[in-house]
């Protein structure tokens, strides 16, 4: 229901600034509500959308998000629920923009909950995004996989930072693998993007060529990397069940070509 491709999700911008409008919406025996707590979704709640909640999207009625103070039924981790990223980025965002950054002082929502206004100076606050990279590297049919600190055995995953200030993405992508893994790039090219709830990230997926073979870990952040084949990622995939994740669709095209 809000898979953002651009077609299937209204967010109603010419709407959800009219008070009345979402008054309305709120009161409509029909509206949907989607429950949280603690940034985890709650498919067994059905609470009401109370002034608090932050209308999301037109889906033949209106879907509110709405974070609640106790947990209701089993809460899922929205790292396996990508789809919902919007409402949780935007809950975490609410809940950490209760003081304007400009003057301290408080805020409240407006526009549907899309922005914050402060009683104060009068600034209008908006959601941020924070953009990261994930590429997928190649060289001579084998991709670089790397293990973070601390994870499973088999937890191997591409490369992936976060943009620095003053970078564009292609400057982020060339950084990111060389200071990881030390394998230089010769090329690299966009291929999707994907919303990723921590907490608010847009994840901005490239493939890219490397330079060649070497690898020089950096022991920081990650525990290994290493080349692996196309066969040796097919095994890995046996045991991943994620199928919306970007760095599925990443892996995914190139063992389509390979």
């Amino acid at each position: 229901m809000l898979a953002d491709n651009g077609l299937a999700l209204d967010r109603a911008p010419d709407r959800r600034a009219d008070p009345d409008w979402i008054t309305a919406q709120r009161a409509h025996p029909d509206t949907r509500v989607l429950a949280f707590w603690h940034d985890r979704y709650l498919p067994d709640a059905h609470p009401a959308p109370g002034t608090d909640a932050v209308f999301l999207a037109w889906s033949d009625t209106a879907v509110f998000a709405a974070d609640l103070p106790t947990a209701v039924g089993q809460p899922h981790d929205l790292r396996a629920l990508a789809s919902l990223a919007y409402a949780r980025a935007i809950l975490h965002w609410h809940r950490n923009q209760r003081h304007c950054r400009a003057c301290g002082g408080p805020t409240d929502p407006r526009d549907g909950g899309h922005a914050r206004h402060c009683r104060a100076c009068a600034t209008l606050l908006f959601p941020r995004i924070e953009p990261a990279i994930i590429v997928l590297v190649t060289w001579h049919q084998r991709c670089p996989l790397a293990r973070q600190r601390n994870a499973a055995p088999t937890a191997w995953s591409t490369l992936a930072g976060f943009v620095e200030v003053g970078e564009n993405l292609e400057t982020a992508v060339h950084r990111e693998v060389r200071e990881e893994a030390g394998v230089r790039l010769t090329s690299a090219h966009y291929q999707a993007s994907q919303t990723w709830p921590i907490p608010a990230s847009l994840m901005i997926g490239y493939r890219a060529h490397a330079a060649g073979p070497d690898i020089a870990v950096d022991h920081h952040e990650l525990d290994d990397a290493r080349w692996f084949t196309a066969d040796e990622v097919h095994a890995l995939r046996a045991t991943d069940h994620r199928t919306d994740s970007i760095e599925q669709f990443l892996i995914g095209t190139w063992l389509a070509e390979n």
